[in-house]
């Protein structure tokens, strides 16, 4: 359900751009960011850091696409997103000496130390790829084919991703089962 959540912006940006265009569908974004991080923080009263760089964003870079009337800036949105979360990633590993992947997972895994820093390494190599690959087809192609690969093409590579994570992980992943027996 978490996944659903964390696609139903782009799911329904998808939605509007087909029927109404890049502008409606920039606001439909920004709607449906606000209406999440007003959910999240009704039902838990609290909103995760990520939710919050994510709406300032999509407000920062959505409004200013609405304001000067230029799909640039919305095209632009993803690769800052993905490089912010990128750089949070190296920065709080070599910075401060955490690593948020096991603040994330060191429930499900118990992983030796090199293997928490290659799966950090992994994300944030991951998402600034993501940011570079979302530069180039957003100005090598339509905004059309933006928008599909927006939704399809980066859902595509992040399942991906995911697996192959999830096969290199496999291994580690503690079975609750396993040790009550």
């Amino acid at each position: 359900m978490k996944i659903f959540f964390d696609l139903l912006p782009v799911a329904l940006f998808f939605a509007a751009y087909k029927f109404a265009g890049i502008f409606i569908a920039t606001a439909v974004a920004i709607a449906t960011t606000l209406a999440q991080i007003a959910w999240v923080w009704w039902r838990h009263r609290k909103v995760d850091t990520l939710q919050w760089v994510a709406l300032g964003v999509i407000v920062v870079f959505g409004g200013a696409t609405l304001l000067l009337h230029d799909e640039s800036y919305i095209k632009w949105k993803p690769t800052v997103l993905y490089w912010l979360i990128a750089l949070v990633l190296l920065v709080s590993l070599h910075g401060f000496r955490k690593n948020p992947m096991r603040a994330v997972l060191g429930a499900q895994l118990s992983l030796p130390e090199p293997v928490w820093a290659y799966l950090n390494a992994a994300w944030a190599g991951f998402f600034a790829l993501m940011g570079v690959l979302n530069l180039y087809v957003a100005r090598s192609f339509s905004t059309d084919t933006w928008v599909n690969f927006k939704l399809f093409g980066f859902m595509g590579l992040m399942l991906v991703f995911v697996v192959a994570q999830s096969l290199l992980l496999a291994r580690y992943v503690n079975d609750d089962a396993e040790e009550k027996s």
